[in-house]
């Protein structure tokens, strides 16, 4: 495949100290590493798969790195999001991250798009850039990146984590399949659990960011074979990989021969979840099948809390007089609950218990209702002794 870059640039002599182990490989040498330091590359994310992506492309000489991430830094991204230091919780996303790569590379320039990235500012954003590493954790980003890149015409490296699994691809329409051949269709809302809710191994991010950003500096040198119609899965517990194929679909509603996606849409109401991996427990109103945290402890004696989290997440924290009965068999404990009292469910941020207000309204109970927020929301407005996570 020939280079993304086409047309090197000249290195200094510093530049080439610093890169000289890259120059001294004739996959690489001078011309390699020029074409790299010509290259413009957009990371949208800067956690887990971001840290790693976004480090060792500075390191290894990408000329101008954009960032996009409107979050800020919290504890509990420090686990795995390693571009991120204690100092920094506070600190917006993309500040932090550039810092750290400028003391990694001070020969790169980083361009901070410190927003969401949007339908309505996506095709600016992506289109001065050569290449785009998709680092986002929902999928309503997933398909506007992807979307995105086939109408621009740019590949899209592809990765994502959850719990100990991982996956890396190239999509790229022009020269093979995209996201959307595979995946046509979202998940359901609430089928995938984000990683806020199922957790991820803190050193997966590590493995897959740093395929991202061999498969990119691949794409930019013209080296190698990229993953472009494959898809690789990672499984961490039994350190084994596994390379798929993927075949360009003709009938893709965005690549294929007869395209209906000609611009970007609404990605939140297609795929029915928030663009974001945040946990729903600071929102001002409530629906009719939910209770905040506050009017449950003041009314607590009137109703049964039935906590819906899995065992090793009760072991963590509990609301006390809380009944555990996990979200995967509940099912099995419906002879167990009483119709006529009025049940609070409640989970880690609200989104599992409200699947549980679904399933007994199923089964005939009418008095249920989700504690939003759960458990987190709980800590921080009635009870700050709980610990969170």
């Amino acid at each position: 495949m020939d280079p993304l870059v086409a047309e090197p640039s000249a290195l200094t002599n510093d530049e080439i100290r610093r890169y000289s182990r890259h120059l001294i490989m004739p996959n690489v040498g001078v011309d390699g590493q020029g074409r790299l330091k010509a290259a413009k590359v957009l990371v949208v994310g800067t956690g887990g798969l971001g840290s790693p992506v976004l480090m060792y492309l500075a390191a290894a000489g990408v000329g101008t790195i954009g960032v996009v991430d409107y979050d800020t830094v919290d504890e509990s991204n420090l686990h795995r999001q390693v571009i991120h230091g204690t100092s920094d919780i506070g600190k917006s996303k993309t500040q932090s991250a550039a810092e750290t790569m400028a003391d990694i590379n001070p020969h790169v320039e980083v361009v901070v798009h410190d927003t969401l990235l949007t339908s309505d500012n996506a095709m600016e954003i992506i289109a001065p850039y050569d290449l785009v590493i998709d680092g986002t954790d929902n999928f309503p980003t997933r398909y506007l990146v992807n979307d995105a890149c086939v109408l621009l015409g740019k590949p899209n490296v592809y990765g994502s984590i959850f719990r100990f699994d991982g996956q890396l691809a190239v999509f790229w329409a022009e020269q093979g399949p995209c996201y959307r051949c595979m995946f046509p269709e979202p998940p359901p809302p609430g089928m995938v659990p984000s990683c806020a809710e199922g957790g991820v191994f803190g050193v997966l991010p590590a493995t897959v960011g740093a395929g991202q950003a061999t498969e990119a500096i691949k794409l930019l040198v013209g080296i190698g074979d990229p993953l472009v119609g494959r898809m690789q899965i990672y499984d961490a517990l039994e350190a084994r990989w596994q390379t798929i194929k993927v075949n360009k679909d003709p009938e893709c509603p965005v690549c294929g021969k007869n395209p209906t996606v000609t611009q970007l849409i609404d990605y939140e109401e297609f795929c029915g979840i928030p663009a974001n991996d945040h946990e729903a427990d600071g929102r001002d109103g409530f629906s009719e099948f939910e209770i905040s945290a506050t009017e449950y402890a003041e009314h607590r004696d009137e109703y049964r809390l039935i906590d819906v989290r899995d065992p090793h997440e009760f072991a963590i924290n509990r609301i006390p007089g809380a009944e555990l009965m996990p979200l995967g068999e509940l099912h099995r404990h419906l002879s167990e609950l009483d119709s006529a009292e009025q049940i609070v469910l409640q989970c880690k941020s609200g989104m599992r218990s409200m699947q549980a207000v679904e399933l007994l309204q199923g089964a005939g109970f009418k008095k249920v209702k989700s504690m939003a927020g759960g458990i987190n929301a709980y800590a921080r407005d009635v009870d700050p002794s709980i610990p969170t996570y």
